[in-house]
C-alpha cells in the first residue's frame, strides 16, 4: 500500500520590514490627493493645462503682470521719495532733543546757583540777628560749616537682608528684616544729641533742628534727599566720652540689639577731627515777645 506524502501547506510570504508604518507609507504613495490627481488629469485632456492659449486670456494675464508691476514701481519711487523726508524729521527730531536737554541743564545750574545764593543770605541773615551770639545762633542752626573732635558711627545693612524674628521691632510696621530702617537711624540720631554730640551729619547732609528722617519705599529721607547704606554719622563732641555715653543709652542698646538679632553691621570709633558741612536751604525764623493785654498774657500761657 502505497503511503501518501503529508500535506503540507504553502508557507506564507514574509512580513515586511515596514509593515508597521502603513501610514507612513500610504502618504508617500498617495502623496497627491486622488480629487487632484483626477482634476488635473481631466485638465490634462481637455487642454486648458499650462499657459492661457486664448487672446482674450493673454490679454488678461498681461494686463495683470503690468498692474503688478505698476503697483510695485510706484511703491518703491514713494519709499525712495520719502526717505530723505523721514531722515530730515529725524534729524530734526534730535536737534530738538539736543536742544532741550541743554536747556533743562542750563535751568538746573541756574537753581543750583539760586539756591546756594538763597543759602548764603540764610546764613548772614543768622549771624545778623543773633547779635553778640551770631557765631552760636548760627553753629546751633546748622549754618555754618564745623569741624572738631567728635565720633564716626557707621551703620549698614546685613549681608542677608531676608532674616526675620523677634527682636526691638518686633512691633513695629515694618518686616524684621536686616535693612535699616528710618525710625532705626532716627533713633541712632537722638541718642547722640542725647549723648552730648554738637552737630551731626549723615553720609554729609547736616542735620538740623527741623531736619526730618523718613522713609520713602525702602529708601531712608533725610531732608527729602535719599541716601544709600552704609550710612556714615559724623558727630562733633567729645570723642571717647561720646562714645561711652551713647552705648551706654537706651538708643546704643538698641542699636546694639539691631547687631545681634538681624545681623545689621555697626561700628563706632572716635576721631580727632571730622569736619561737617553747612546745612543747606534753611529756614531763618524769628520769634517775637507777646504784647501784653493778649489772650496768651491775660490767661498766663504761652505759645510754642
Amino acid at each position: 500500500m502505497s503511503q501518501q506524502s503529508p500535506d503540507r501547506s504553502t508557507a506564507s510570504p514574509p512580513a515586511r520590514p515596514d509593515a508597521s508604518m502603513s501610514l507612513l507609507n500610504n502618504v508617500m504613495d498617495h502623496s497627491l490627493d486622488d480629487g487632484y490627481a483626477e482634476a488635473s488629469a481631466r485638465r490634462r485632456a481637455d487642454g486648458s493645462a499650462g499657459l492661457p492659449r486664448t487672446l482674450k486670456s493673454k490679454l488678461g494675464l498681461a494686463a495683470g503682470l503690468v498692474v503688478a508691476a505698476l503697483v510695485v514701481t510706484l511703491g518703491a519711487a514713494e519709499a525712495r521719495i520719502s526717505a530723505p523726508v523721514v531722515a530730515k524729521e529725524r534729524e530734526e527730531l534730535i536737534d530738538r532733543i539736543d536742544a532741550e536737554t541743554q536747556a533743562a541743564d542750563t535751568l538746573e545750574s541756574e537753581v543750583d546757583e539760586l539756591r546756594s545764593d538763597v543759602s548764603e543770605r540764610q546764613r548772614k541773615a543768622l549771624e545778623r540777628h543773633g547779635g553778640d551770639q551770631g557765631q552760636l545762633v548760627a553753629l546751633l542752626a546748622g549754618a555754618t560749616p564745623v569741624e572738631g573732635p567728635g565720633v564716626k558711627l557707621i551703620v549698614d545693612d546685613a549681608k542677608n537682608t531676608d532674616q526675620g524674628g523677634g527682636g526691638p521691632r518686633e512691633s513695629t510696621g515694618f518686616a524684621d528684616t536686616g535693612r535699616v530702617r528710618d525710625r532705626d537711624m532716627q533713633r541712632v540720631v537722638n541718642g547722640l544729641w542725647e549723648s552730648g554730640a554738637e552737630a551731626i551729619a549723615i553720609n554729609g547732609q547736616r542735620l538740623t533742628a527741623l531736619s526730618a528722617i523718613r522713609a520713602a519705599g525702602d529708601a531712608i529721607l533725610v531732608d527729602n534727599r535719599p541716601l544709600v547704606p552704609p550710612y556714615t554719622v559724623l558727630a562733633v563732641g567729645h570723642g571717647k566720652k561720646l562714645v561711652t555715653a551713647f552705648q551706654d543709652s537706651a538708643d546704643g542698646q538698641y542699636l546694639q540689639a539691631l547687631k545681634e538679632s538681624f545681623d545689621i553691621r555697626t561700628s563706632i570709633s572716635d576721631q580727632a577731627e571730622v569736619r561737617l558741612p553747612a546745612a543747606p536751604s534753611l529756614i531763618v525764623r524769628t520769634a517775637e515777645p507777646k504784647a501784653a493785654g493778649s489772650g496768651a498774657a491775660d490767661t498766663g500761657k504761652g505759645t510754642s
